[in-house]
């Protein structure tokens, strides 16, 4: 049964975004423009889930989160302060998000908490990252877990794809700083000259455009865990900053005129070789050892051919294919591929088969991995209905197939794909491994040569 979010803001554009990001993840959700129409729905049906804005007209997130507490809420804010996150804390909000933010952080975060109301494990959800049977990956997992009780930094590395957040959440949620806020930060995709005001906030009229005070990272993550995802991706003058606030436990805003103490817990992940980053000078040693106290390094995915099945079983489950299955081919064709994206391509791939398999036993032929990616298409076309699929049709039957079957084919893979997941063009474009904007932009070729066709 789809769990039920209410999501509430007073931004339509803030709406709009939320509803296609979780909209994607599989879940049934009623928007709201303001609290008291949220409130009302609330009283008379309930929810698994609310995530609100905190600052809106009339009934605001923290008054809903007082009434109706029980229920697990995520408060999102653009104005944040330390005493507004600690208090949506103390009132009992799951956790407390601060825009701009990723819409894959919220979604890791909402699993997490619908998980935590299951009574499930720490780290056992998120599409079953951590589902495993090997001993190596089992013993990491309790290790994880007995540091997490300490407050030593700890420093995650591993390929990308293989769960280095995940592990940092699951470190979060077994440590005594539970019930205090996580806050992750990616260090590659904030721009360089917005980091240091990102990590370490800053004052009013620090520079051009702050007209008011905003908390860092580091401050929002007070009493928590703060996690410095892709930490090598740090200029050397913000390293040399860092290093300060690690030794000192206290950051200087920009523009600030004293210190803020900070009570936190550091956690570090990099998917490149520091020591190598430090051989040839492009990251400090001293800030090297302060992140590494206890060193964790994820094992990649072809390390742990043996967990294909499991974690395959474990996806469609999650994901709404109960009777997706893998055949004995197409588990063998797994095991055979390099998983250069680890676990992460691992459940594309699985959602493209289920979604070619219609649900049922996945051969090797849906996998459309390597030099089959079209194999597929070749043996068994599906019955695709639109413009564009029979526009493709007909330019392979009117000759030059070597030059436009491919495209022919790309066209019924977006397509099938679309009708599979009701039109949802975020979650189209993760299954398809393309950007939103390249697939709205290959719709609308589709649709021009549609209309081309019909003239």
């Amino acid at each position: 049964m789809q769990k039920r979010i209410v999501i509430i803001d007073d931004d339509p554009t803030m709406r709009a975004a939320l509803g296609e990001a979780l909209g994607g993840a599989d879940f049934a959700l009623q928007i709201f423009c303001d609290g008291e129409e949220a409130e009302r729905y609330l009283k008379q049906f309930g929810a698994d889930m609310v995530i609100s804005d905190v600052r809106m007209p009339g009934l605001s997130g923290l008054d809903l989160l007082k009434r109706f507490q029980p229920i697990p809420f995520i408060l999102i804010s653009g104005f944040a302060t330390v005493p507004q996150a600690v208090e949506a804390m103390k009132l009992g909000a799951y956790d407390f998000v601060v825009k701009p933010f990723s819409y894959r952080e919220l979604i890791a975060l909402v699993n997490a908490a619908l998980a935590r109301e299951r009574g499930e494990p720490a780290g056992a959800g998120d599409d079953g990252e951590f589902v495993t049977e090997q001993p190596r990956m089992r013993a990491l997992l309790e290790f994880a877990r007995q540091v997490a009780k300490s407050h030593a930094s700890i420093l995650i590395q591993g390929e990308s794809g293989t769960g280095k957040e995940l592990l940092a959440r699951y470190i979060h949620a077994n440590s005594r700083r539970s019930t205090g806020p996580f806050v992750a930060v990616n260090c590659a995709a904030v721009p360089e000259g917005l980091l240091e005001s990102e990590l370490f906030g800053y004052e009013r009229g620090a520079f051009t455009g702050a007209v008011s005070s905003k908390a860092g990272k580091f401050e929002l993550a007070h009493t928590g865990t703060l996690l410095l995802d892709e930490v090598s991706e740090l200029p050397l003058p913000l390293q040399a900053k860092l290093l300060r606030v690690l030794q000192e436990r206290e950051v200087d805003r920009v523009g600030g005129k004293k210190p803020q103490p900070i009570d936190i817990r550091v956690i570090a992940t990099a998917n490149r070789d520091l020591r190598e980053m430090i051989r040839a000078g492009n990251f400090r040693e001293d800030l090297y050892y302060r992140l590494n106290v206890v060193p964790l390094r994820l094992f990649p995915l072809r390390e742990r051919l043996g967990d294909i099945e499991s974690l395959a079983r474990a996806f469609f489950s999650r994901r709404g294919y109960p009777g997706a299955s893998l055949a004995p081919d197409a588990l063998e064709r797994l095991k055979d591929n390099p998983w250069r994206g680890n676990v992460r391509e691992l459940f594309n791939v699985l959602e493209r088969a289920a979604i070619m398999a219609q649900g049922g036993a996945i051969e090797a032929r849906h996998l459309l991995l390597g030099d089959d990616e079209f194999d597929y298409w070749r043996a068994a076309p599906p019955a695709v209905s639109g413009g564009a699929v029979e526009t493709g049709a007909m330019a392979l039957e009117s000759g030059g197939a070597d030059r436009l079957s491919v495209r022919a084919m790309e066209q019924q893979l977006i397509f099938k794909t679309l009708e599979q997941v009701q039109n949802n063009r975020t979650r189209a474009a993760k299954i398809l491994g393309i950007s939103v904007r390249t697939l709205r932009n290959k719709l609308k070729i589709y649709r021009a040569q549609q209309c081309a066709a019909e003239a």
